[in-house]
């Protein structure tokens, strides 16, 4: 498998950092603060991957648009006061990226984090010179719209073929099918392996770092 692919796509949370719990959380309480019925921690996990403003409207469709405004607003100031730091990589994460790099891969990354968010993570966590480029929901479509993969495919002059997703929610998957891009699972994040081999993956791992197992 190491020869057939020169691009590998990343989603950032959920599949490199373990944010998950976190961010399902942030997403419950944010919604509590304002007087609405706490979803199920699964629930707030099957929005992850989708722009907060998708998000929001999912796990919230009684909030008015004034309502979802101050949910996503406390959600992000919950979401920032927990200090990232590159301990909070899956194990061997870091070095898988490293490794990946120094093999000749041209690495992305496509996520549902606003820029702002992506630019925090990456310094907090020491990536930014790391991958080629970076995409978010907040400046391109929202997955599973393939836009995202598109533009990244196009910066990189990269072919759909020649292209690998790689990603923990059912989004991220139906994402790269919808852009006719091979995609790799991890059931370490938001959906579990059987939901996400609904979306026929060349392989479902448990963590990103088995990818080393097939490209090293």
């Amino acid at each position: 498998m190491k020869n057939r692919f020169d691009l590998i796509v990343f989603d950032w949370d959920g599949t490199l950092i373990n944010t998950i719990d976190w961010i399902a959380h942030c997403l419950q309480v944010a919604g509590e603060e304002f007087g609405f019925i706490k979803p199920e921690a699964q629930a707030a996990k099957d929005v992850i991957g989708l722009c907060i403003d998708s998000a929001v409207a999912t796990l919230y469709p009684e909030a008015d648009a004034v309502a979802q405004k101050n949910i996503i607003q406390h959600y992000g100031t919950t979401y920032s006061s927990k200090q990232l730091s590159q301990d909070d990589f899956f194990p061997g994460v870091y070095g898988m990226l490293v490794q990946l790099k120094a093999n000749g891969y041209q690495l992305a990354v496509a996520t549902g984090k606003t820029r702002a968010g992506l630019i925090h993570a990456l310094a907090a966590t020491g990536t930014e010179k790391i991958f080629d480029i970076t995409r978010c929901a907040d400046e391109t479509a929202s997955k599973p719209n393939p836009k995202m993969l598109h533009e990244i495919m196009q910066h990189t002059q990269t072919t759909a073929d020649r292209t690998l997703m790689v990603g923990d929610s059912i989004h991220d998957l139906q994402m790269a099918r919808n852009a006719n891009v091979p995609s790799i699972g991890v059931a370490c994040g938001a959906n579990s392996r059987e939901s996400l081999q609904q979306y026929d993956p060349l392989l479902c791992l448990q963590q990103a770092t088995e990818l080393l197992n097939f490209f090293s």
